[in-house]
């Protein structure tokens, strides 16, 4: 594409060089810039692309975004555009750029602190069930259709976003479902996609370690609703008190989902069981294979979301009871002895709470109940003592351990953690994860209840600047079949 025609959007406040060059790529890391290159010099956290600008022109790149440039700067190879927003203009030409994918499918974002992934691979299971075609960006997985890619991020660069949209549309997808997380919307990764809805689940503690406040977080959120078109549709929770500030200025249509009260759609759990839940969603009964009153709203969300995309009611609540939990989202774990694992990703304090109280629910009250769970470092660290007072309020028995401690120490996470519990409650400190988890099952007896919160479907442990190999699932499995269990 030509320099002249990938502009055809952007607002500049100057340009130093010729605009008939043309692009065959984009990036925003010089390292991988090449000859016929766009490079952007984004504004990072921890880098400014204005200090690399020379190292992409120096790998072939044919244009550059920035916000200033050196008024002596050589043009005779390399176009310099001068705007006033990177981030925006980045969004705005990757959409050009790849023929505006967006336009051209179904797109549903959803965003909130708990249950993104639920929600967008459930909304992505069911359609697919019911013959269409879709997508999925999310933090477990991306798919193209039933092609997967491996997922780096909960919501990835608006190039890489709008390069995979662009390839369902090529692959015949009508839908795509996309997590958009808090820092992706202020960095503005989602921007210029045209979205049909966009979903908010709730509110909770999270990620304050880059907001700094609750109210920036609570803006990050709203800020997607803000730039709806009016043609969309937005769905809130409104039993989250921050659903209702969700719609404050959108010019969507406002769609409210509860199980509490009156709302566009509603939903009220009629029998629980360890297999599964019969909800009564709209009048009409369903009995769907999950567990939780956080997974009872996941589901209202989704049905409200198929809805409003034009699909059958009766068509949609047949297919929900064919739906799966989502991998390391309450993944139970059954022992021959009867004793009960579950793996889950909760990494928030109302996460972790919403499961311990799904695993009360369930429970006979005979069984022991031992919570193996841990704080990430170098991320929010007020939650750590709220997440091991919940640990210790809904456990017989509460094992504290490392959970991706990155450059921080183990021991002193812990400690931060300890800090929310008193000295009478039940609780050991053990810094190496997989120790805590044989040590859980060590202490189990039969019939007893484990959890193991976290991480989830990750594979991995982050330790100092090391990716190790580790998966919380498989060491579950391994510890009790070593134990015979």
């Amino acid at each position: 594409m030509t320099i002249q025609n990938l502009l055809k959007n952007i607002n500049y406040i100057e340009i130093k060089g010729s605009t008939e060059g043309v692009v065959t790529n984009l990036t925003y890391d010089s390292r991988s810039a090449t000859k016929g290159s766009c490079f952007f010099a984004i504004e990072g956290v921890n880098a400014d692309g204005h200090n690399y600008i020379s190292s992409a022109v120096a790998n072939g790149a044919t244009a550059v975004v920035c916000k200033r440039v050196a008024q002596d700067v050589e043009t005779k190879n390399v176009t310099y555009i001068v705007v006033e927003d990177t981030d925006k203009a980045m969004a705005t030409m990757a959409a050009t750029f790849y023929g505006n994918p967006s336009k051209k499918l179904k797109v549903v974002g959803v965003t909130g602190t708990n249950g993104k992934t639920t929600i967008a691979t459930l909304l992505y299971d069911l359609v697919r069930l019911m013959g269409h075609k879709a997508g999925l960006i999310s933090t477990v997985v991306y798919k193209i259709d039933d092609e997967q890619i491996a997922s780096t991020h909960t919501t990835p660069d608006t190039i890489r976003i709008n390069a995979m949209l662009a390839k369902m549309v090529d692959s015949g997808c009508e839908y795509c479902f996309m997590e958009c997380s808090s820092h992706a919307i202020v960095q503005r990764r989602i921007y210029g996609i045209q979205f049909a809805g966009a979903l908010f689940t709730n509110l909770t503690h999270d990620h304050l370690d880059y907001h700094k406040t609750f109210a920036e977080y609570i803006k990050a959120k709203k800020l997607f609703f803000d730039e709806l078109t009016k043609d969309s549709f937005a769905i809130v929770n409104a039993d989250d008190r921050n659903g209702s500030v969700m719609l404050q200025n959108t010019i969507a249509e406002p769609i409210t989902i509860s199980l509490r009260s009156r709302a566009d759609f509603s939903c009220k759990i009629m029998e629980a069981t360890p297999e599964g839940m019969l909800l009564r969603i709209d009048n009409t009964d369903v009995w769907v294979g999950f567990l939780g009153r956080f997974n009872a709203y996941n589901l209202l969300t989704v049905y409200a979301a198929t809805i409003k995309l034009g699909f059958d009611k009766d068509e949609v609540l047949r297919t929900m009871s064919l739906l799966h939990p989502v991998d390391g989202r309450f993944d139970i774990v059954h022992a021959t002895d009867g004793t009960i694992a579950i793996i889950d990703y909760a990494h928030t304090p109302d996460a972790l709470e919403n499961i311990l109280k799904t695993v009360a629910e369930i429970s006979t009250k005979n069984e022991a109940i031992t919570v193996v769970c841990g704080c990430g470092g170098e991320r929010d660290k007020t939650k750590r003592p709220e997440m091991a007072q919940i640990a210790v309020k809904y456990s017989n028995r509460a094992i504290f351990t490392s959970d991706n401690p990155r450059s921080e120490e183990p021991e002193q996470i812990l400690r931060d953690m300890e800090e929310g519990v008193a000295i009478t409650d039940c609780y050991m400190k053990i810094a190496d994860r997989d120790s805590a988890i044989k040590t859980a099952i060590m202490l189990s007896t039969p019939g007893d209840i484990i959890v193991v919160a976290g991480k989830g479907h990750e594979d991995y442990q982050i330790i100092g600047d090391t990716k190790l190999p580790f998966n919380d699932k498989e060491r579950v499995i391994y510890w009790l079949t070593t134990f015979n269990r």
